[in-house]
């Protein structure tokens, strides 16, 4: 018993590693899946290296640019919006610590433990360090760990790129004959294991994760392929 209480993860960012984790994956099964679908729409169209060179590239510059900047935006706004509510938390306990220190009370109370206990939990905690105390049990924030847009933007520009690159070397790489087989085959193989590793990271069915994964894939290649051979065929 003492083992395994030893070598379970008890980090208490250990959530926050999950998230960037799955964050990683999601955002390199999107470089895969919309790259993918670029270099195949235009080699429908065209089999010139150059063109199909040039178009992966600029998908892969416009959405790992794309991704850093909207996770950048979307983090600093939840940095803000935490600074905020820890700014209104420390006024509240400077103007009003009996009714904060009340409240903590019936948080505690709330997750289980006896009135007395809560009481005298709340009291410790606040002695030590007050806006902590209220900071992760009232707003589930950690004053010492606030998110990083910089972190946040740097993680989705490299998780688009990795994952574009894949696509965009299968289809530029192989000999001409063979390059859509190529790419084909290693774009649905990658998104069968993104597919595989979210579904473990959220606990969730892994065939059927799979299966989506691999269809929307699959879907998008054969639109945007079927729309660049139209388009070829009319010598646009």
């Amino acid at each position: 018993m003492t083992e395994a209480t030893h070598d379970e993860p008890h980090g208490g960012d250990l959530g926050t590693r999950l998230n960037w984790l799955r964050a990683a994956v999601l955002g390199a099964n999107d470089g895969i899946v919309s790259t993918a679908g670029l270099v195949v729409g235009v080699a429908g169209a065209t089999g010139a290296r150059a063109a199909l060179l040039t178009a992966g590239l600029a998908g892969l510059l416009a959405g790992s640019i794309s991704m850093a900047a909207g996770e950048y935006i979307s983090v600093f706004t939840q940095r803000d919006s935490e600074k905020a509510a820890l700014a209104m938390e420390r006024r509240e306990l400077r103007e009003q610590p009996e009714e904060e220190l009340e409240e903590l009370t019936g948080l505690l109370a709330a997750r289980g433990l006896s009135d007395d206990v809560a009481r005298e939990a709340a009291v410790q905690l606040t002695e030590r360090d007050a806006l902590r105390a209220h900071a992760r049990v009232e707003l589930g924030i950690d004053p010492d760990a606030l998110a990083n847009p910089w972190h946040a933007a740097g993680a989705s520009f490299l998780a688009f790129t990795v994952g574009a690159l894949l696509p965009l070397l299968a289809i530029v790489l192989p000999p001409p004959s063979v390059r859509l087989y190529v790419t084909i085959l290693s774009v649905l193989t990658a998104l069968a294991l993104t597919g595989w590793w979210s579904a473990r990271l959220g606990s969730a069915p892994v065939g059927r994760a799979m299966v989506r994964n691999v269809g929307g894939g699959a879907l998008a290649m054969a639109v945007t392929y079927g729309a660049g051979s139209l388009l070829g065929a009319a010598g646009v």
